[in-house]
């Protein structure tokens, strides 16, 4: 038995890495202020989805972080990632997390403000 969950655990060990989410494209071109403004919203609006606060907290701090820090809170919050740019994220209980990909990286056709 023990070997079966050594096997899940290092499986487990390789999803959790993340990366940067891949180039996209918005479906109009947008503002960094616009952006500014739809990821405030998605995390003032977030805890509504479902999932615990703290586990939004956590993800919010990553989604914010450089790469290595990011892997830390995902890491010590307990999260639990399926998606490794972090779009689909589970916590301990089992609870979806889904981040759109505007809170996690700008853009290809992002306009200046002027």
């Amino acid at each position: 038995m023990g070997c079966c969950g050594s096997s899940i655990a290092k499986g487990d060990e390789a999803a959790k890495k993340i990366r940067k989410p891949k180039p996209w494209k918005h479906s109009e071109a947008i503002t960094r202020a616009q952006l500014k403004q739809m990821r405030e919203e998605f995390w003032d609006t977030a805890p509504h989805y479902g999932g615990r606060k703290e586990i939004w907290d956590a993800l919010q701090a990553a989604a914010e972080a450089d790469l290595t820090l990011a892997q830390a809170i995902v890491d010590s919050a307990g999260v639990i990632v399926q998606s490794a740019d972090l779009t689909i994220c589970y916590d301990e209980r089992g609870a979806k997390y889904e981040l759109p990909k505007y809170v996690l990286s700008e853009p290809t056709n992002i306009i200046s403000d002027s």
